[in-house]
């Protein structure tokens, strides 16, 4: 079995259009969005849930009001200022400040303060017309998802081994960041999207970095090629000089815009000049993935 994660430097780049094309075209999968913060692909397989799951990923304080001797022990002993007597109410808890590491909990003389689990999101399994799709909904404001990421992709993991899977493709975060770690680790090969600009090339180093730090293969798509044939040869010279191998590039197509619309994947809206770009670059994917 093999994993393929699609990330980006930033978000916009046209990461989850090729994911969703990948789905098309590819046989014998589990799907995994790993852009818990804001996941989209699902808007364009049309799932239907099968099992969604609570997910709660840290504990939070809670102070028993009845219990609580206001001795003022946890409001001294915490760093992040998070514990402030109010004069009604007693002591209380800033949730926007809290970093949930439990000081306050284990030095309470009264064992008033309790670490109670934390509602973050939902993780759900879902059947698409392209196969089983793992994903998640993060709450607004919610951390941890990296952890989230890291769930999603057990779970496809474990659904791929029983549904006889060839490859998990993963959808993954833009950035470097938590959830981009946790959604690169250990997967087979890295595709990086990326556009012709200044910043484009700013963030694909940036993702050149983070593979080369976990040891990674990394391949790169650039999308729009046609916008600024400049930097599209700019982009080949830099990755030529660091052995980066660039799979494809995709034109500027309207056919994009249309497809995307009608909650359609590249593939499924028909033929076009993005189309077949994109099935082009799925078949070097592949041949890449294969083993020697």
């Amino acid at each position: 079995m093999k994993e393929l994660t699609i990330i980006s430097g930033k978000g916009g780049t046209g990461k989850t259009t090729v994911s969703a094309a990948f789905a098309a075209l590819a046989e014998r999968k589990v799907l995994a969005d790993c852009d818990v913060d804001a996941a989209n692909l699902h808007l364009l397989l049309d799932p239907t849930p099968r099992r969604v799951e609570p997910f709660s990923a840290m504990r939070s304080p809670r102070i028993d009001p009845e219990l609580c001797a206001e001795c003022g022990i946890c409001q001294s002993q915490c760093r992040f200022d998070a514990i402030q007597l109010d004069f009604d109410a007693g002591y209380v808890i800033d949730e926007l400040a809290c970093e949930h590491c439990g000081l306050c909990a284990r030095v309470c003389p009264e064992w008033a303060i309790q670490m109670e689990d934390h509602f973050c999101g939902d993780w759900m399994v879902s059947d698409t017309r392209r196969g089983t799709l793992v994903h998640a909904r993060l709450g607004i404001g919610e951390d941890n998802s990296g952890k989230l990421v890291t769930l999603v992709r057990r779970e496809a993991r474990r659904l791929a081994e029983e549904e006889g899977a060839e490859l998990i493709l993963n959808d993954g975060p833009p950035g470097i960041g938590c959830p981009v770690t946790a959604a690169i680790t250990g997967v087979d090969l890295v595709l990086a999207v990326t556009e012709p600009t200044p910043s484009g090339l700013h963030d694909l180093q940036r993702v050149a970095g983070l593979c080369e730090h976990f040891r990674i293969p990394l391949t790169v798509c650039i999308n729009k090629h046609d916008l600024s044939p400049e930097n599209t040869a700019g982009m080949h010279d830099w990755c030529a000089e660091r052995d980066i191998e660039i799979l494809g590039a995709i034109p500027f197509d309207p056919a994009v815009h249309r497809a995307l619309a009608a909650r359609q994947s590249l593939i499924d809206a028909g033929d076009s000049a993005a189309a077949e770009a994109v099935t082009m670059l799925w078949e070097r994917v592949e041949g890449r993935l294969k083993p020697n």
